[in-house]
């Protein structure tokens, strides 16, 4: 069985090659630089590694606009199986593209305000790194909105996969809870932030429904079989 020859390997490999600069960008990164509640620290750290900070802008860039990729070639395995689903999965992935991309301004006002350009100098440096943590808090909080989309995205994908009959249904029912996870995290740190770190635990044994799938496809592959011999039951 060759990536070729097999759309479903074709779009795992996709996925997981494009899934690793976002996870740089937005688990490694931050780990790495951020200091929560502690603007000066964190400034320190992004001055020391500034490469670092501004690769992380780089790849949540590459990775957001190259994820277009992913959900055109599921888009095409999964059309087959109900052509207005397909078309909601990919209008939803489509709607937190810009988010995410416009969302990185955050990002690029916070390095301006840590290199401390000569425009800024009306502001001391307590100042500037008082205002770059609030464009890191601005920025964290644009990725929870876009994640309102990343999570109903996967809802019609989880559907799809549900009845396509060239998939486990398990997938599809792990895709659909994935996307309550999504939704249900984000809603909390914008409504219950006092709960955020709560719910996140309880949310923890959900998390991995949308790796399960990418791996599936990927070592797997699935071939869409002809409409009529496919089971939408």
């Amino acid at each position: 069985m060759t990536f070729t020859g097999n759309p479903g390997r074709v779009a795992g490999l996709l996925y997981v090659l494009i899934s690793i600069p976002g996870f740089f960008a937005i688990l490694y990164v931050p780990s790495k630089l951020i200091v929560y509640r502690n603007a000066t620290a964190t400034a320190s750290n992004i001055a020391a590694s500034e490469t670092l900070f501004r690769a992380g802008i780089a790849c949540n860039l590459i990775s957001q606009i190259l994820f277009m990729w992913v959900a055109l070639a599921l888009y095409d395995l999964l059309k087959g199986v109900n052509q207005r689903h397909a078309s909601l999965m990919l209008g939803l992935i489509v709607v937190s593209i810009p988010i995410a991309l416009l969302n990185e301004l955050n990002a690029i006002a916070a390095l301006v305000l840590v290199r401390g350009a000569d425009f800024l100098s009306i502001f001391e440096k307590p100042q500037r790194d008082a205002l770059a943590m609030l464009f890191l808090n601005l920025h964290s909080h644009g990725f929870g909105i876009a994640e309102i989309f990343w999570g109903l995205w996967l809802f019609p994908l989880g559907l799809l996969v549900y009845r396509s009959g060239f998939f486990p249904r398990i997938l599809g029912v792990l895709l659909m809870a994935r996307c309550f996870t999504y939704v249900v995290e984000s809603l909390t740190s914008l409504l219950l932030p006092q709960y955020e770190d709560i719910v996140s635990r309880w949310m923890m044994p959900l998390r991995f429904g949308e790796l399960v799938f990418m791996f599936w496809l990927l070592i797997m592959g699935a071939q869409a079989k002809p409409l009529a011999d496919r089971s939408v039951s």
